[in-house]
């Protein structure tokens, strides 16, 4: 099994797990009377779409550009995880309005079944964000270990549900509310979830530049290789799981042409075989002269 059907086959365990968990405690949630549970499996839910874009990502990126998508299909998963962070904010509003709406309205205590659900998924969701982030940095995955964290997050969550829903029946009457508290509180942080991922998405959308670290190891890479003088622009932006780049690389001006486009080509090769997840390079030659842009000298460009 290679490292694709790896985390393939982790990204859709993600998906079987929290789609299961998210029907229990949603109906737990409603029978048992406990906002805090329903809250919780509404999480559960946006991280089934999380997942599934985690997984639909992987499987989109795979597919090698074509005819009508030249620079590969890497924007799907971006555009998508616009529309599920878009979707967990809402559903914290709507949430939130509830749970205020609760708190000031009498009902009746959460039933105790409703803490063994909780415990239960606790320890689920604790496992899996231990799985998910240890196979995440196996295979350097980036989208995988966010999976991991989203885990955790719903561990949070159900952990406060677990507190309210405790508060409300050992407190006994007048503490009813304090399951719409910790709904509250859960909800509080799928909020900061949906727009945790919904800036790296839409930076993704407008080709943001990649971390400082990642630009100055792609310039170190490419500094090693022989018959390069000096690295100028580096202009890098992410593209799915991958990285697309354009890179300038100044030779010796007195070099034929040949050798600068053999050059031009070990520094794609040498950056293409490094274990970044580059998708494709562009390489720019230039002569070392200062004039090389007025007096006629050729650039080039291999293909």
């Amino acid at each position: 099994m290679d490292r694709f059907d790896t985390g393939i086959r982790a990204s859709g365990l993600s998906i079987g797990v929290n789609l299961a968990l998210a029907c229990v405690k949603v109906f737990t949630g409603i029978v048992g009377s406990s906002y805090a549970l329903v809250a919780d499996g509404i999480e559960s839910a946006a991280d089934v779409a999380s997942s599934a874009v985690v997984w639909g990502g992987l499987r989109i990126s795979a597919r090698p550009p074509d005819r009508t998508h030249p620079y590969g299909h890497g924007k799907a998963e971006s555009l998508a995880g616009i529309v599920v962070a878009v979707a967990i904010v809402l559903a914290a509003i709507l949430i939130a309005v509830q749970s205020v709406r609760g708190i000031h309205e009498p009902h009746r205590a959460p039933e105790w079944y409703t803490l063994v659900v909780l415990a239960l998924v606790v320890g689920i969701k604790e496992t899996m964000y231990r799985r998910n982030l240890r196979i995440g940095r196996t295979l350097n995955s980036r989208a995988l270990q966010g999976d991991a964290w989203h885990h955790r997050s719903d561990a949070i969550t159900s952990l406060a549900a677990f507190v309210g829903i405790s508060v409300a029946l050992i407190g006994g009457k007048g503490y009813e509310a304090a399951d719409d508290w910790a709904a509250l509180l859960a909800c509080g942080i799928i909020l900061y979830n949906g727009v945790r991922l919904l800036r790296p998405a839409v930076d993704e959308v407008m080709d943001a530049a990649v971390s400082g670290a990642v630009e100055t190891e792609i310039r170190t890479i490419a500094a090693k290789v022989p018959g390069v003088v000096e690295v100028e622009k580096c202009r890098v932006r992410k593209s799915g799981l991958g990285f697309l780049m354009d890179i300038h690389v100044v030779v010796e001006g007195g070099i034929s042409v040949r050798e600068g486009h053999r050059i031009g080509h070990c520094v794609k090769d040498r950056l293409m075989e490094s274990h970044l997840p580059i998708r494709d390079v562009v390489v720019h030659v230039e002569p070392d002269r200062s004039d090389h842009a007025c007096d006629g000298g050729v650039d080039q460009e291999p293909r």
